[in-house]
């Protein structure tokens, strides 16, 4: 990997940011960070309970802190959680001193991944249109990522290979 510079993998929740990441950094080499599981190791619990008990604005504070912290690491691979994009400050960041990629999957793939999930707040209690205009909304902050793979006819074994060979010649 380049020296300073982290992979970061970014896209709304569900779309295999964390798994995609994980076989990334073993092909590369490297260690990788899941962002989300940072937050809950960090605060010593999982983060629907840190939006059931603190509200998301606390959860968001917690999870810009601990990103810029993990993007001072060197020559990583990193999954953001599905909303941190969305924040200008963790954005500017990537955008500025790391290669980003979007992980970018249909709707209907999507909100059958994450519809009815406990484990994601924010589609927990969300109706169908609600997801979909999150998605949307997402999806204009995310197509600012340097490359963008578009993930629904892939296997995982195809989209690790895209990204490494968008990463190696980038």
């Amino acid at each position: 990997m380049k020296s300073k510079e982290n992979l970061v993998f970014l896209g709304m929740m569900g779309s295999g940011k964390s798994s995609i990441g994980s076989l990334v950094a073993k092909k590369l080499k490297v260690e990788f960070i899941d962002v989300d599981k940072e937050v809950e190791k960090e605060l010593g619990v999982s983060i629907s309970k840190i939006f059931e008990t603190k509200g998301e604005d606390y959860f968001r504070k917690c999870e810009e802190k601990i990103t810029l912290r993990v993007l001072k690491t060197n020559s990583i691979v990193v999954s953001l959680g599905g909303g941190a994009f969305v924040n200008k400050v963790i954005r500017k960041e990537i955008l500025k001193n790391h290669v980003s990629f979007w992980l970018n999957w249909n709707h209907e793939i999507l909100l059958d991944r994450i519809k009815n999930s406990k484990k994601r707040p924010l589609a927990f209690n969300a109706t169908e249109n609600e997801l979909i205009d999150l998605i949307k909304k997402r999806s204009n902050i995310y197509s600012k990522a340097l490359y963008e793979i578009k993930c629904d006819k892939m296997s995982k074994s195809e989209i690790v290979k895209k990204v490494l060979s968008n990463y190696e010649a980038h």
